[in-house]
Parts: structure tokens; sequence; C-alpha cells
């Protein structure tokens, strides 16, 4: 059973197919930007003030170039230094989009809540949207604070809930009020009203 909001973050961060970097290959990298241009190799040689030889064993990695090498090149290629080493954007899709009807959310229930994860066909997610309804009456029913990295947002949904905070006093919270928090302090929300509260919570993931 999923004991508390943490789990969830682990859960979607294993379930998010998210890749590690990877290295950034400066020779290949000055090979793209001079393509991009549609410059051959003496073109951009001849732009850069280098020889072609010179800009030949780089683009091969069969030379490690010196810093004025790379002042040169970011010259002739109308970049910056760290544009050098800064690997090209991962062509992506844009519009994507997940809609969760109400009642439905993959569901995760536990002694102080019941959570319903949002968007949950979408992978590799900035950010966790769930649902969740607030079970728990009082702190004790809490095996100490929720700690996890990233921000988190609360938006009070139906209810009245209680936030408690390691470094803040509790606030009272209704419909329609909301906070925003560094989810590395210790958190946990109760509902004080006589039926469950809902809330909205959508954390960071990355």
């Amino acid at each position: 059973m999923t004991r508390d909001p943490k789990s969830l973050i682990r859960i979607a961060r294993e379930n998010g197919d998210d890749h590690g970097a990877e290295p950034l290959d400066l020779g290949q990298r000055v090979r793209e930007l001079r393509k991009e241009k549609d410059w051959t190799l003496e073109q951009a040689a001849k732009q850069a003030g280098l020889a072609r030889s010179t800009l030949s064993k780089i683009e091969n990695g069969q030379m490690s170039p010196t810093y004025d090498a790379l002042r040169k090149l970011a010259v002739g290629l109308q970049i910056t230094i760290p544009q050098l080493f800064t690997p090209p954007r991962a062509d992506k899709v844009n519009g994507r989009m997940a809609v969760t009807r109400s009642g439905e959310g993959n569901h995760h229930a536990t002694t102080t809540y019941e959570h319903d994860l949002l968007a949950e066909t979408l992978t590799r997610k900035k950010m966790l949207p769930y649902r969740a309804r607030v079970r728990a009456r009082s702190m004790e029913e809490f095996d100490g604070w929720v700690r996890h990295d990233g921000e988190e947002f609360l938006y009070v949904l139906t209810g009245v809930v209680r936030l408690y905070t390691e470094f803040y006093e509790p606030i009272e919270m209704r419909r329609g009020d909301s906070a925003y928090y560094d989810a590395t302090m210790g958190h946990n929300v109760v509902s004080v009203s006589e039926d469950d509260a809902t809330i909205l919570w959508v954390t960071s993931l990355g």
C-alpha cells in the first residue's frame, strides 16, 4: 500500500522513463554547428581563422582545442563559447495533453489520504498533479513529517484543512485557498471539517 505522497513522487519518477543527459561530444557539436550554416570545412576554417586540418582534427576528436582556438571557433560560427558546450535542444512534440474525467485517476489509498493521480497517460512529466481526499483528523495519525524533493502547490477544493509545516505555525485553509511551499520542509494536512476535505496537489518532479 502506498503510505504517503513521497511514495507517489517516487512512483512517478520511476515510471517517468527519464534518461540522464548524454556527455557532450565537442567535435560532433562543432560539426553540427558548421552544417547548420551549410559550410564546408574550408569555409568554416576560413571564418574561424583556423587551418582546415586543425578544424578537421577538432571535429574528429583528434585534437583538444586550446582556449584561443575555441574563441576563434565561437567567433567564426557567430555564437558564444558556452554555446559550443551546450547540446542542442532535442526535438519534441508540442501540444501534449491528457484529460482526466471526474471520478477517474489512478487511485492510491492510505490511512491518512486517498490519492487520485491525474494525467497518468503522460510520461516524463515535470509536474505530478493529484487530487486527495484528506481522511486524517490529527497529526498523531501520521508517522512523522512528509518530506520529498521539489516544490509543491496545494489548493483546497472542498471542506476545511489545516496545513502543518515544520517551520511555520499551522494554517487553516478553506475552499479556494492555496499554498506554495518547499516540499523538503516537513508538511502534513488534516481535515478539520465534518466531512473529509478534498484538495488538489501539484508537485514538481524536475
